[in-house]
C-alpha cells in the first residue's frame, strides 16, 4: 500500500504543477494516465461503476466525482483532483483542492479549512481511539470556521479493494464506531461546502454539486494504523 500510495502522491505532484488557466480537466487526466503507465500502476477509478477516466475532477460548486473532458480552468477557478492507484493488488486513494490562479478570500479559507479539517482527522486515528472521532474532528474544524461538511459522501476502509467497510463519515454521526487497532487503513476524506452541506447529482450520474451553488472543496489521504500512531501512505 505504501507503493500504491507513492504513485498516488506522483500524481498529485505531476497535476497539481500543470494547473493553470488554460489548461483543460481532461489534458490533466492524460498527465495523470502517464504517471500509472510509467509507474506499472492501474487505475482504480477507471472503468469503476463504468466510470471512465483515471482521476475525478471537480471544479467550484462541483464536490467530487467529477468527469475531466472539455472544461477549461480559468483565473479563480477553484479545482479538487482526486485519483487513486493499485500496485500488487493494493490500492491508494487521495485527493487536493487548489485554487487556479488568484482566487477569492473565501476560496482560499475554504480550502485552507478543508486541509486542516483533513488533518484533524487522520491525527483521530490512533490504536485504541474510536473510528468516529475522526468525523467529530473533522466537523468540529470545518464547522468552527463557518462551513458546512457534506453527509452523503464519506470515506472508507482500503486494502485490496479502494472501498472496504466500514465506513469514516467526515461528521460526528452520534455513535462512536469500531476500536481501532494497528494495521487498519482508512482513506480519510472531508468535503466541505462554504455553503450548505446539501447536494445534487448531474444528469451524467456522476458529479456530485452543491445544493446552493457555492464553492466546495475536498482533502484526502490514505492512513494506516500503526504502533507508532497515523502513517499517511500518499506523500512522496
Amino acid at each position: 500500500m505504501r507503493k500504491a500510495g507513492r504513485v498516488v502522491a506522483e500524481i498529485h505532484e505531476a497535476t497539481r504543477a500543470a494547473i493553470r488557466p488554460g489548461i483543460t480537466t481532461g489534458e490533466l487526466n492524460e498527465i495523470a494516465a502517464d504517471v500509472l503507465a510509467n509507474r506499472g500502476a492501474r487505475s482504480n477509478f477507471l472503468h469503476y461503476q463504468g466510470f471512465p477516466a483515471v482521476i475525478c475532477t471537480s471544479p467550484n460548486d462541483m464536490i467530487v466525482h467529477g468527469i475531466p473532458g472539455s472544461y477549461v480552468l480559468s483565473e479563480g477557478d477553484v479545482i479538487s483532483v482526486d485519483c487513486g492507484a493499485i500496485v500488487e493488488g493494493y490500492h491508494g486513494d487521495a485527493a487536493y483542492t487548489v485554487g487556479v490562479g488568484e482566487i477569492s478570500d473565501l476560496a482560499r479559507r475554504l480550502i485552507e479549512v478543508t486541509e486542516r479539517a483533513l488533518w484533524a482527522g487522520v491525527d483521530q486515528l490512533v490504536a485504541g481511539n474510536r473510528l468516529h472521532e475522526v468525523g467529530r474532528a473533522a466537523q468540529r474544524v470545518a464547522e468552527g470556521a463557518g462551513f458546512s461538511v457534506v453527509r452523503e459522501y464519506v470515506g472508507h476502509a482500503i486494502g485490496t479493494a479502494m472501498h472496504e467497510s466500514p465506513q469514516v463519515p467526515n461528521y460526528w454521526p452520534g455513535t462512536p464506531g469500531p476500536m481501532l487497532k494497528t494495521g487498519m487503513v482508512f482513506a480519510i476524506e472531508p468535503m466541505v461546502n462554504a455553503g450548505s452541506f446539501d447536494t445534487y447529482v448531474l444528469e451524467d450520474g456522476w458529479s456530485v454539486m452543491t445544493a446552493d451553488g457555492q464553492l466546495s472543496a475536498h482533502f484526502e489521504h490514505t492512513v494506516a494504523v500503526t504502533e507508532d500512531g497515523p502513517e499517511v501512505l500518499t506523500v512522496l
